[in-house]
């Protein structure tokens, strides 16, 4: 397992989020795709909005905290057929416990509980140098371009 953290959500040249894992080194990115609504609650949470009423990985959250159940860390597993996949960890009372997710809501948890997030070894080919994603100039993301109105998903 390699420890990661989120890097950010930007849009790909057609304007579909990637979510960005970067290594703790900052020396290589997993980009998945995500869709819009996960990309919006990711990015909520890096800002840190706390929004009027619980988000979905809130509530999830909620019900850990009532239930005596802990998130010790989200595992990005595999890839197949171009489809990400992972794991939420948890501690109960009764015993660990092994949830099938999709990264984007499983990384969002993770930044709603404050737990670790990792990538499988074997996702590493599928990662990128951040040489590699970074212009010359060394400001945005190699091909991502930034729509007039974007929302908060401007990075």
């Amino acid at each position: 397992m390699i420890p990661v953290k989120v890097k950010e959500v930007v849009l790909d040249p057609v304007q579909n989020p990637l979510l960005l894992l970067v290594d703790m080194e900052d020396s290589m990115v997993l980009p998945i795709g995500i869709g819009f609504w996960e990309a919006q609650a990711i990015v909520l949470k890096l800002q840190g909005h706390v929004t009027p009423r619980p988000m979905t990985h809130d509530l999830i959250k909620l019900f850990c905290e009532r239930l005596d159940v802990t998130v010790e860390k989200v595992l990005v597993t595999d890839i197949r057929e171009s489809t990400f996949y992972a794991e939420i960890y948890l501690n109960t009372p009764e015993g660990d416990l092994l949830l099938d997710a999709r990264p984007s809501d499983a990384v969002a948890l993770a930044l709603t509980v404050g737990c670790p997030i990792f990538i499988g070894k074997k996702l590493v080919p599928y990662t990128v140098s951040i040489k590699e994603l970074v212009t010359e100039e060394g400001s945005e993301p190699a091909g991502f371009g930034e729509p007039e109105d974007s929302g908060p998903m401007v990075h």
